[in-house]
């Protein structure tokens, strides 16, 4: 039994156990989807200061800067949390739930926002006629 070995599961090796290849692929790859993220915000921003800002052009930065951050944290949990290495099985049981509780909370919004503008638009329905009616001349002694 080595020296580093407290019991057959559990070992304990104070040199470096690899090579920190992936780790540094990591850190360029997240580093370079940040660094873009961040170029897009610029753009963004620089549109929005702009004298006519084109209302399409910053929605379609804003869904490229929803498909990185998206990308990051794919690869963060796939890398960090050790989940691109689990079967196949195990990442369905995780990803499932999660992209429902995300279609979930889009369906509720787009409902939501769905209702208020009918609300506040009466639906389409027939324009009602209102009329200011006078109250009745009261008469000494009577009571509302």
């Amino acid at each position: 039994m080595s020296q580093h070995t407290i019991s057959p599961e559990i070992t304990f090796s104070p040199e470096h156990a690899g090579s920190t290849k992936h780790i540094w692929k990591t850190f360029w790859l997240l580093s370079a989807l940040t660094a873009v993220e961040l170029i897009i915000g610029l753009v963004i921003y620089n549109i929005h200061k702009g004298e006519h800002p084109n209302a399409s052009l910053v929605l379609g930065f804003k869904g490229m800067v929803c498909i990185l951050t998206l990308a990051k944290a794919y690869y963060i949990v796939s890398v960090f949390m050790h989940l691109g290495s689990e079967v196949r099985n195990f990442i369905m049981t995780i990803m499932v739930p999660l992209f429902l509780f995300v279609w979930f909370l889009i369906a509720f919004l787009w409902d939501g926002a769905s209702w208020k503008d009918l609300r506040n638009t009466n639906g389409g329905s027939k324009k009602y006629k209102t009329e200011k009616v006078q109250p009745a001349a009261m008469e000494k002694g009577e009571r509302p």
